[in-house]
């Protein structure tokens, strides 16, 4: 087993993993949200 060396690995799938992630989850959150305005505003 190779010594570790702290900040060689690469890292860039993990990056674009996260990105896509965080972009799921605030269009999830914004979808959400509208809902909930448009529930409140028709009183469905």
């Amino acid at each position: 087993m190779a010594e570790h060396k702290h900040g060689e690995m690469d890292t860039s799938e993990q990056e674009k993993v996260f990105a896509g992630f965080i972009r799921f989850s605030i269009w999830t959150a914004a979808i959400s949200i509208g809902i909930l305005i448009f529930l409140a505003i028709f009183n469905s």
